[in-house]
């Protein structure tokens, strides 16, 4: 993907505490910039996460978290955090994530893919994605989402 492709692109700069002696992001961080651009696109999108799904009994829960690293992000580091739904299934939703530095938007830190499940919180059991949710996102994305089939989560 490119830089722009993505309608989400959060600014975030590089704490201390984030870094490690060398000024390096330690790599568990970058999961933590993705859950900053996720709970921003809910926001981005429309939807009052997570008030809005849990008042229609619904809940979402992380299935598959991948990080895949180009280059490393360092103290101080003006970021952006880009985020759009690649596919929205059935009950599914795959994110996909780019993280570039503000002045090299053209080459990517780390590729990110965070899969999620919308699912009755007491029963742990997929449930499909409210209408308004996925309407939500269609209006959003520039790129249309991936679609899956019928029956297909």
């Amino acid at each position: 993907m490119a830089f722009a492709d993505y309608r989400l692109c959060v600014p975030l700069r590089v704490r201390w505490a984030e870094a490690d002696m060398q000024g390096v992001v330690f790599n568990g961080h970058y999961l933590t910039y993705c859950d900053v651009a996720v709970t921003e696109y809910w926001r981005a999108i429309g939807l009052k996460y997570p008030d809005e799904l849990l008042a229609g009994g619904t809940d979402t829960f992380v299935r598959k978290a991948t990080v895949e690293y180009f280059a490393a992000a360092h103290y101080d580091d003006e970021l952006f955090i880009c985020a759009r739904t690649a596919r929205l299934g059935r009950s599914s939703l795959r994110f996909a994530l780019e993280l570039f530095r503000q002045d090299d938007p053209g080459r990517a830190l780390i590729a990110a893919e965070l899969v999620y499940v919308n699912a009755d919180p007491k029963a742990k059991e997929p449930v499909p994605w409210p209408d308004r949710v996925r309407e939500l996102i269609r209006r959003f994305e520039p790129l249309a989402p991936q679609e899956a089939a019928d029956g297909a989560r």
